[in-house]
């Protein structure tokens, strides 16, 4: 998977917004100004920062040793970094970029869920 790929897929989920809150460098997927994915365009190949439960978090981590490590800059509990060097394949690496969505969608207040049901 390359970045475009990446980026496509997570602007083809419903809500989802793009923007670079930080710097010029990193990009940040937010589903109702919350951020669900955050990715440096600087570093090849990308890694990007995904929101998971704490329980698969540590799971990921042992099976994928130096390819999913602790969010970088973020909560280490809720955020994981994955690398896209290949060791992860295309659909594991979709499923995360999910359930990240699905982790900030299910925490959305009642009336963020209702404008949500409205786009």
């Amino acid at each position: 998977m390359n970045i475009e790929e990446f980026r496509d897929y997570c602007l083809s989920k419903k809500g989802v917004t793009e923007s670079f809150p930080f710097d010029d460098k990193t990009l940040v997927f937010k589903l109702m100004g919350k951020m669900f994915a955050l990715v440096g365009l600087e570093k090849i190949p990308f890694a990007v920062n995904l929101k998971c439960d704490p329980e698969r978090s540590i799971e990921l981590r042992e099976e994928y040793e130096g390819t999913i490590k602790p969010g970088f800059h973020m909560n280490k509990k809720h955020w994981n970094t994955v690398e896209s060097n290949g060791k992860v394949s295309d659909k594991l690496f979709l499923e995360l970029v999910d359930h990240s969505y699905d982790l900030i969608f299910n925490n959305l207040s009642k009336q963020n869920k209702i404008l949500f049901n409205d786009l």
